[in-house]
């Protein structure tokens, strides 16, 4: 009973999941439910609040049964999650007043648009690191209070409060007591002040919210409160948003280190330490996370579709049945394929930042099979990748001598060693590819002294490293017709 573990909860865009890592940093079990994405209508992305919360509570529970460990050996709790979703509830029943508006959503392109007219963009880029985009959770915080019934006046009252996934799961694992939020998940509201740590006065008038409605900022490394279960108080001590969980779970701690995760997005950060390093290049500014009294800043690079475009080649195009399968289907293609799948299925995310743009297929021939379109959505994957990567360099002006992966899609070899290829950069593949769980468990383990940062690099092992085969000339040749698919899609709906 003196083996202590680590509970990390990852609350993500398609499923919650919970798991337990050892004092190795090992994963012993592993519980994952998926829930309903909820499309009111086209462009409009929702889930439910409390199937979220319901569904992580039941993954926590059935993966200590897995490990089969008692309640009392689990040392702290970890908590990592999609960025930017947007809840907001009733503080006296703990009822959300509407559904969370998901970070995908694009209802509210034309509250961004109004902020631009007013000559906002400089000040959100300075104070904030972001750019004005429906992505952020503020215009959806927005919204919220101007099409709920009686919800502005309520917010007025107090009697509401705004949370991004992380603050709705700590509150309610709290009995109800804290109202907080860490670092990470705060720098991507577009409300917050990324260089002075507050919330910003200026964005919260323009968009007429209450300040009452918004959590406590704290370290991502923090005793945030305690979670009684069976008895036990058990402490949580860790909190970021899932990106910067997964560049903490790669071991990225030093300046100019970068990791790519391919989950339902996909998402390129690179580590600038201490310092706080605007984009020339469309890129975002982030907190990276907060720990031992220092606040470390990221470059970040979204890419809105990656895992999300195989789950359309599954659910909405029915041409497999797993995305298991893509491998195989891919490598079916031998000659070089001449279809390109451009996903834009919610705009366009960096560099081009263009909400108007819509997925597109080009290319296709009579003998086009459903092989060419599984094989070019995969590829769709490297080359977004490889765009978020070129202003990446040249905004930090080093180049990239490796790239690490991880998340569901860096499973795929086909893909990644096409991602090798098109780079011209080795990929990195770790053997433990749950960075992002990981991420929450170091963090919540390092504030209650079961690990030392310096001991993660330790732990980490490589699973395989791909090397670049293309030659320079067919690099070129299709990045160059990517560039071109690109151009033809964008500004489809003005």
């Amino acid at each position: 009973m003196s083996q202590k573990y680590i509970l990390a909860l990852d609350q993500g865009t398609s499923s919650s999941r919970a798991a337990i890592v050892d004092e190795k940093g090992k994963i012993v079990s592993i519980s994952q439910e998926e829930f309903p994405q909820i499309y009111p209508q086209s462009g409009w992305v929702e889930h439910d609040p409390s199937e979220i919360l319901a569904s992580q509570l039941r993954t926590l529970k059935s993966v200590i049964e897995k490990a089969a460990i008692a309640t009392s050996q689990i040392a702290a709790i970890g908590i990592t999650n999609q960025r930017e979703t947007t809840v907001i509830w009733d503080k006296n029943t703990g009822k959300p007043i509407y559904n969370a508006i998901v970070w995908q959503d694009k209802r509210t392109a034309s509250i961004c648009e109004s902020l631009k007219e007013k000559g906002l963009e400089n000040h959100v880029k300075q104070t904030t690191g972001l750019v004005i985009d429906a992505y952020f959770s503020a215009t959806k915080t927005h919204w919220i209070l101007e099409n709920i019934p009686n919800a502005r006046e309520e917010a007025v009252k107090g009697n509401l409060l705004f949370g991004t996934i992380d603050s709705w799961i700590l509150w309610n694992l709290t009995d109800r007591k804290i109202h907080a939020t860490d670092v990470s998940n705060a720098s991507r509201t577009m409300l917050f002040d990324i260089k002075n740590l507050c919330w910003d006065e200026t964005l919260l008038t323009v968009l007429d919210i209450p300040k009452s409605l918004l959590p406590e900022v704290k370290p991502s490394s923090y005793h945030f409160g305690d979670f009684e279960l069976e008895g036990v108080k058990i402490p949580i001590t860790g909190i970021a948003g899932d990106q910067q969980a997964a560049l903490f779970g790669q071991g990225c701690f030093d300046s100019g280190d970068a990791k790519n995760t391919y989950g339902t997005g996909c998402f390129l950060l690179m580590n600038t330490g201490t310092k706080l390093q605007f984009s020339k290049s469309g890129l975002l500014t982030t907190i990276a996370w907060g720990i031992d009294n220092k606040i470390y800043y990221a470059l970040e690079g979204s890419v809105f579709v990656a895992g999300a475009a195989i789950q359309w080649l599954r659910d909405g195009l029915q041409i497999i049945n797993s995305a298991e399968e893509t491998e195989h289907f891919a490598r079916e293609v031998e000659e070089e394929n001449s279809v390109i799948v451009v996903p834009a299925f919610a705009g366009l995310g960096a560099p081009y930042w263009d909400m108007y743009a819509k997925g597109a297929i080009f290319g296709l021939t009579r003998d086009t099979g459903k092989n060419h379109l599984i094989k070019a959505t995969l590829e769709s994957l490297a080359y977004q990748t490889k765009d978020v990567l070129i202003a990446m360099q040249q905004d930090a002006t080093i180049p990239l001598k490796s790239l690490k992966v991880d998340g569901g899609a860096s499973a795929n070899n086909f893909l990644m060693q096409f991602q090798a290829d098109i780079l011209n950069t080795i990929v990195e593949r770790p053997k433990n590819s749950e960075s992002t769980v990981m991420g929450a468990a170091y963090l919540a383990g390092i504030c209650v002294g079961i690990w030392h940062q310096d001991e993660i690099l330790s732990q980490r092992e490589i699973d395989r490293k791909f090397t670049p085969n293309f030659t320079d000339e067919k690099r070129e040749r299709l990045y160059k017709k990517w560039l071109k698919a690109i151009e033809r899609t964008k500004n489809w709906e003005l």
